[in-house]
């Protein structure tokens, strides 16, 4: 999350800049109203493409834990099965 965090801030830092930018610069108020509205829509699209690669990354990595998981117990089970096969085996011998 420490990443996510820092991608985060430097947007909302360069966002507050660009506002400050078309803020101060001279010219005829309705254009720097629609400066900072499509300046904003920019920014807004910016971070959700790159929150959607977030979610995506954690999704896609939360699906190959699980799925390694799944291999794993089932690893385990039939290694269970083997040894238990075999001690019945063993027991059925004496």
């Amino acid at each position: 999350m420490k990443a996510s965090s820092t991608i985060l801030g430097f947007a909302a830092a360069a966002a507050a800049g660009a506002l400050l930018g078309v803020l101060f610069a001279p010219d005829k108020g309705s254009n720097t109203r629609k400066k900072i509205k499509d300046k904003s829509k920019d920014y807004s699209d910016n971070l959700k493409t790159k929150f959607d690669g977030i979610v995506n990354t954690i999704s896609s990595n939360g699906k190959e834990i699980i799925e390694e998981g799944k291999a794993k117990f089932n690893q385990v089970k039939d290694d269970f099965n083997a040894v238990k096969d075999e001690a019945k085996t063993v027991k059925s011998n004496y």
